[in-house]
């Protein structure tokens, strides 16, 4: 019962983090939804820089990780609404702006996982 409350109490936060950002940056970026594709990209970062020291030096207890990786990061990014904002661009017929939001969302997603897996190497 313990791991769910902690995966309810991560996952709140990162909702409602996700939220605050998505909300404020959106507005100002119609066409891209910046903030969604920064709480994706953050999202990834932080379970890459998670999983690296987990990986490392054993140094998070399970509990931690559902917390964070599993709680936090699972609220604060979202696929959901990344699928939806593209299908919202292709219906615009924003062919040009939805390619670009596929494409960065996903190259440099990947791309800051490394980055966090690569920094806790070097730690």
């Amino acid at each position: 019962m313990k791991q769910f409350l902690l995966i309810f109490l991560g996952g709140g936060i990162g909702s409602f983090l996700r939220y605050i950002i998505s909300k404020s940056l959106n507005t100002y970026y119609p066409n891209f939804y910046l903030g969604t594709f920064l709480v994706n990209i953050l999202g990834c970062f932080i379970i890459g820089i998670l999983i690296g020291i987990s990986i490392k030096n054993n140094y998070l207890s399970e509990n931690l990780i559902l917390f964070l990786a599993t709680g936090f990061c699972g609220g604060f990014t979202t696929f959901s609404t990344f699928a939806l904002e593209s299908h919202i661009l292709f219906k615009e017929h924003s062919i040009l702006y939805m390619s670009v939001y596929l494409g960065l969302s996903i190259i440099i997603g990947i791309l800051a996982i490394a980055l966090g897996l690569y920094i806790c190497k070097l730690l």
